[in-house]
């Protein structure tokens, strides 16, 4: 699984993919995190706040939520709907 195809996957398939390398390999996991750019404070207080739940379910969540700022971003730079008071590079 890449990046591009992490957008049409469905949570389920997500998080079984999660559910797997955290058994086989996490390595990957914390590197698809890190590609993802999803905090590691923000992954770490999500972890001790919700210990009860499935570790797969919160990454997956963390993971859906930084896709969907990360294409809002995107489109709003596109579309030049920045507004004036937005850090504009």
């Amino acid at each position: 699984m890449n990046l591009q195809t992490l957008d049409n996957v469905s949570k389920e398939k997500l998080i079984a993919y999660i559910n797997e390398y955290i058994k086989t390999d996490f390595s990957k996991v914390v590197q698809l995190l890190y590609r993802i750019d999803v905090s590691e404070a923000t992954l770490k207080k999500t972890l001790q706040t919700h210990p009860e739940q499935d570790a797969a379910v919160l990454l997956a969540d963390l993971i859906i939520e930084r896709l969907a700022a990360t294409k809002k971003a995107r489109e709003q730079f596109s579309q030049g709907t920045i507004s004036d008071e937005e850090e504009r590079w």
